[in-house]
């Protein structure tokens, strides 16, 4: 199964053109208001007018009554050149400034336009499927059944974002419509309100561009509520798999919950050259922390970073929530502690969710009082291994039978699990001494007395006990064979890096694949096998 190749243009540090690739569907790029994003964009669309097509920030919502009718060409190239004929450059798209065409600031008033196109490309695919209809009949053979057009997906994507407002081309004209008291109430497309005019404007947009193209949009928020905003984007992306997109914004919130994105930082732009970084681990999380105030949604504070695999999978599967990666487990701890004992923010709801490691059954109780829950495998890593999402990588890569997961989880059992099985004691047994050092109270009236209470904790606390007990309890899982036990107890992070051959992919490759399966059309069902897996006190 191959993957899409996205590639794109970024300016080098000497303002040179580099191209990137990614695997990733779309790139964000984040600044501050007059960080030079907008002028980013521009030359990004200037350097390479042939492959790129862009959605400036400064756009009219207005359309007449009527949609006028013109040819596919036509029409296509009013959108894409601002001229009804091919060009090398998009500079009728922009306003003339006296000096030079203004590519960031003028108003795009192409609305009309791009509504003709939405319609060319309709009678199009219409004319395409009569014609083949009319040869088949011609030699006696069967035609195919009508096949999708543009304007179906179109509908598509706004039921998905309007789920209560219904919107259809007919007879020329937008009309849109509503269930009002069991009656379907229609109103013109003009009397749209204005999230609905962006929103028909913007997907007819996307739908409308050529195959292969980068799309880029400047300032995808503005008219849009944040309610709709990334659903609005992410029904848009499933329908382009083939174009590349590209936001360009200064809202934290849209990059943080814009799922599994390649993110660029604009630090500055002195007027020639733009200071870039890559967004990691270390940029967005302090700005997230603070907007947690103006966000309603329950926080679930994570283990890891923006970029970790903690933060892409939890942001899958706990969709609404407000994801906080916080590094550590203790960070976690003590973060939803924090948020739970402060009377601001006594509105909020919160949890933790940290792995399970090697803690013990009274130790994870012990954090349930704070809201903070533990994962029922042994670490995140794990819920790459569990059979159920094994199951379904062996369904979506096409093979017909499970030997392949069988032949896994006997690798993970006795290959690995059995091989370290005396260094995964050891680790359990240094685990559990450290927990019970960890809750020990040792008296600080004076040396005498603190000195007694450290010698009596010391010799309260078994080593040959505690070494017994989880031998027993590692040996008595190897034993029953019991794969879900196997990865309740079982610690290494690297086990998931090591079973992508039994796929026929490379070993590093398969973590990446599952997430992108999860961001795609399999997310449901590789939720659906992690569910068993994840605490039943936090809500999915």
């Amino acid at each position: 199964m191959e993957e899409k190749i996205y590639k794109f243009i970024l300016p080098d540090e000497n303002n040179q053109i580099k191209w990137n690739e990614t695997k990733q569907h779309s790139l964000i790029i984040i600044g501050a208001n007059g960080a030079g994003k907008s002028q980013l964009g521009a030359w990004m669309e200037k350097t390479s007018p042939s492959t790129i097509h862009r959605i400036g920030a400064q756009r009219s919502l207005s359309f007449g009554k009527y949609i006028k009718q013109m040819s596919y060409e036509q029409a296509t190239n009013l959108v894409l050149y601002g001229y009804d004929r091919r060009s090398d450059d998009h500079n009728h798209r922009w306003a003339w400034d006296g000096e030079q065409y203004d590519y960031t600031s003028s108003l795009l008033d192409d609305y009309e336009n791009v509504l003709s196109a939405l319609l060319a490309q309709k009678c199009d695919e219409q004319d395409k499927y009569i014609n083949d209809c009319k040869t088949k009949d011609a030699l006696g053979q069967s035609h195919d059944c009508v096949p999708e057009m543009v304007t179906d997906k179109l509908q598509r994507i706004w039921k998905n974002v309007f789920p209560h407002r219904n919107i259809e081309i007919k007879d020329g004209k937008v009309i849109a419509s509503l269930e009002k008291d069991g009656t379907n109430v229609e109103y013109k497309g003009k009397s749209m309100s204005d999230g609905e005019r962006v929103g028909l404007y913007l997907i007819s947009q996307a739908l409308c561009v050529p195959k292969n193209k980068t799309i880029i949009i400047d300032e995808p928020e503005i008219h849009l509520h944040r309610s709709i905003m990334n659903r609005l984007w992410d029904a848009i992306e499933k329908e382009r798999k083939d174009c590349f997109f590209i936001y360009i914004t200064h809202d934290t919130q849209f990059a943080a919950n814009h799922k599994d994105s390649e993110k660029f930082w604009v630090k500055n732009f002195d007027g020639n050259k733009w200071d870039l970084e890559k967004v990691s681990s270390g940029e967005l999380p302090e700005q997230l922390l603070l907007d947690i105030l103006g966000n309603r949604k329950t926080v679930l504070f994570v283990e890891g970073t923006w970029d970790s695999y903690d933060t892409k999978l939890y942001s899958q599967i706990y969709n609404n929530y407000y994801i906080v990666p916080c590094g550590s487990c203790t960070s976690v701890i003590s973060r939803t502690k924090a948020m739970k004992s402060n009377e601001q923010l006594h509105d909020f709801k919160c949890f933790g969710i940290i792995d399970r490691d090697f803690r013990s059954d009274y130790e994870i109780e012990a954090y349930k009082s704070d809201d903070v829950y533990t994962l029922k495998v042994a670490e995140v890593e794990n819920l790459f291994l569990v059979e159920g999402v094994l199951e379904a990588v062996n369904r979506i890569m096409g093979f017909m039978d499970n030997s392949r997961v069988d032949n896994v989880i006997n690798y993970i059992i006795e290959t690995r699990f059995a091989g370290q099985i005396n260094s995964q004691v050891c680790e359990a047994v240094v685990a559990e001494l450290k927990y019970h050092l960890s809750i020990a109270s040792i008296s600080k009236k004076n040396e005498e007395e603190a000195r007694s209470t450290l010698n009596n904790l010391i010799e309260s606390i078994k080593y040959d006990t505690v070494k017994s007990e989880q031998e027993n309890k590692f040996n008595s899982v190897l034993e029953n064979k019991v794969y879900d036990d196997v990865l309740k107890v079982f610690n290494c992070k690297s086990l998931s890096t090591s079973i992508g051959h039994f796929f026929d992919m490379d070993n590093k490759a398969y973590r990446d694949f599952v997430l992108r399966q999860i961001n795609g059309i399999h997310s449901q069902e590789i939720i659906n096998a992690l569910i068993p897996y994840l605490p039943t006190e936090i809500p999915v």
